[in-house]
């Protein structure tokens, strides 16, 4: 019988009593290198995809600027997309080099790219409805607190966005990945109470370099959550087995007493 690339020796020889091959979507013997593999990943594509994405919008905005002075708020837009949907392609072409491997290279790419670009968009516009200055400015100061809050909700929310579009990916190959709509938002959810708890350390570090060094430890944390909790959770799936092929038991005798 010909092997699935995807799966090595150790997969075949952990080969359940039913007769199928395990069902996970990264073999064990793969999972830690793949879990390291796809945090650096992310890491790279975080990085790499922030940098071009600032690096775009800072020369479209210097080409069209005389276009700004006549319909701002349009070209603000136009350029502000662009920018997403250039790190979101980045950061999506980088994990798909891993996810390749095991899901569809290109669907999960394209998927991932949609669903940071309507995920920002949908944040980016709860955000500014909740925390419009019309309102802001008739409230005490508690409550703009209350709404701040409620804007970070709404933001994280919004992630499920890119979880939906990941998962309509995954459930083609994994069974029981429903929860994977909601893994985006509960990932930024504990990026919001890390970067609150970073910010409650701000007073122990030095004045001058304060900002710098908790908007760099922000994206480094933001950039290793969202490389760490997926590996975790796509090392966790299991295929379906419709189409698995499987390995009978009077095979495999026959290949041992071959051997």
């Amino acid at each position: 019988m010909e092997k699935d690339s995807n799966y090595s020796a150790d997969a075949v020889s952990n080969t359940t009593q039913t007769g199928k091959r395990p069902l996970l979507l990264i073999p064990r013997s793969q999972r830690r290198w793949f879990f390291v593999q796809f945090t650096l990943a992310t890491l790279v594509g975080w990085v790499l995809g922030g940098i071009a994405s600032i690096f775009l919008e800072i020369n479209l905005r210097t080409i069209l600027s005389p276009g700004f002075a006549s319909q701002p708020q349009i070209w603000s837009n136009i350029t502000n997309n662009l920018g997403i949907g250039l790190f979101a392609v980045i950061f999506a072409f980088f994990q798909g080099l891993l996810i390749g491997r095991y899901l569809s290279f290109w669907w999960w790419t394209l998927a991932t790219s949609m669903g940071w670009l309507i995920f920002l968009n949908v944040a980016q516009a709860w955000k500014n409805y909740i925390l419009s200055p019309n309102v802001l400015q008739f409230l005490p100061s508690n409550q703009v607190v209350v709404f701040s809050i409620l804007s970070t909700i709404a933001y994280n929310l919004a992630a499920i966005w890119l979880g939906l579009l990941q998962w309509l990916v995954i459930r083609q190959r994994v069974i029981g990945a429903w929860w994977w709509t909601f893994l985006p938002s509960g990932i930024f959810f504990t990026i919001s109470i890390l970067v609150w708890l970073l910010s409650l350390l701000q007073e122990f570090i030095p004045e001058i370099n304060r900002t710098q060094i908790l908007y760099l430890s922000g994206q480094g944390f933001t950039a290793v959550i969202l490389g760490v909790i997926p590996a975790i959770a796509l090392c966790n799936l299991k295929i379906k087995p419709k189409g698995m092929p499987t390995i009978s038991h009077s095979s495999s005798q026959g290949r041992s007493k071959q051997g």
